[in-house]
């Protein structure tokens, strides 16, 4: 199958970071969000890390031009019509995702591909509510998109070999470098990274060390990029919560349990970077500021 049409449902951080990636990478995508602000808004989000690029040597203007040629922002739903492959990667909230997938479904051509860019709800679960479920698949990318270069595909109960191999084609051509997951909660990646942050969590809250202390061990001791509190601000403490709460479901293991400080700071509504208050503080560009 040759994806020539992308169409994205979702225009924030990650829907924005995967429709830059298809665009720079030759392929046209429609980019969709529920009305003009937010649409504007995920565009802008693109010229402005495009531009940056350039700024730095690292893409040339024409390229960053006809990237842009080949991104097509609406409010359409119907625009999906159109399209080879959709990838959802509005909220992460079930209802939500399965409400607009059963919209999609009724609008794509039959023989278009339906991805979710969920990081945690199952697959199978959301293929139920289509007609193809056959043609639903999991490809959940990473934070930022455009620099990350994995991509989490998984397979429903009833995703097809051939759904499968013309996602893993796609994967590749947006450089990216795929690893395939069964349909278990948490997939591969959180299924490792959520009892990691929540162990964090729980060292913060036993006083056993200071947060700087707790991310320094983390980076300079296992050579990650971000600390686990970091990570955690960075993904969003809501997000996180939920997803604990996808697996806690999903497997009844207390390591997925989500710590009361987490529980607590979510009900405070210091969701992390994204409010400007988690377990550090943030400036209005996102940059950590002093308590």
């Amino acid at each position: 199958m040759t994806i020539k049409q992308l169409y994205v449902a979702g225009a924030g951080l990650m829907g924005a970071g995967v429709a830059q990636t298809a665009i720079s990478h030759g392929l046209d995508v429609t980019l969709r969000e529920v009305d003009d602000n937010l649409v504007n808004r995920g565009v802008e989000n693109i010229k402005r890390r495009l531009d940056s690029l350039v700024q730095k040597g690292k893409l040339e203007a024409a390229q960053r031009d006809a990237a842009l040629a080949r991104l097509h922002p609406t409010t359409s739903l119907e625009a999906a019509g159109r399209a080879d492959f959709v990838i959802e990667a509005i909220t992460e909230n079930f209802e939500a995702k399965r409400d607009l997938f059963k919209r999609l479904d009724g609008i794509c051509r039959e023989e278009a591909i339906l991805a979710s860019n969920t990081s945690s709800i199952p697959i199978t679960r959301m293929a139920a509510v289509t007609k193809r479920p056959d043609r639903f698949i999991g490809m959940h990318f990473f934070n930022p998109v455009p620099v990350m270069p994995l991509v989490e595909l998984t397979r429903g109960r009833d995703t097809s070999d051939g759904t499968l191999a013309a996602t893993l084609e796609l994967s590749k051509a947006l450089g990216k470098t795929p690893i395939t997951s069964l349909d278990y909660p948490g997939f591969i990646v959180n299924r490792m990274l959520v009892p990691f942050i929540n162990e964090a969590i729980r060292a913060l809250m036993e006083g056993l060390g200071t947060r700087e202390d707790i991310d320094q061990g983390a980076r300079l001791g296992l050579h990650h990029p971000m600390g686990p509190l970091e990570l955690a601000d960075f993904v969003g403490l809501d997000t996180h919560l939920y997803i604990c709460g996808v697996l806690y479901e999903g497997l009844h293991d207390p390591r997925f349990a989500a710590p009361p400080l987490l529980r607590q700071l979510v009900e405070a509504g210091h969701f992390g970077r994204k409010s400007g208050r988690g377990f550090y503080r943030y400036g209005p560009d996102g940059s950590r500021v002093s308590d």
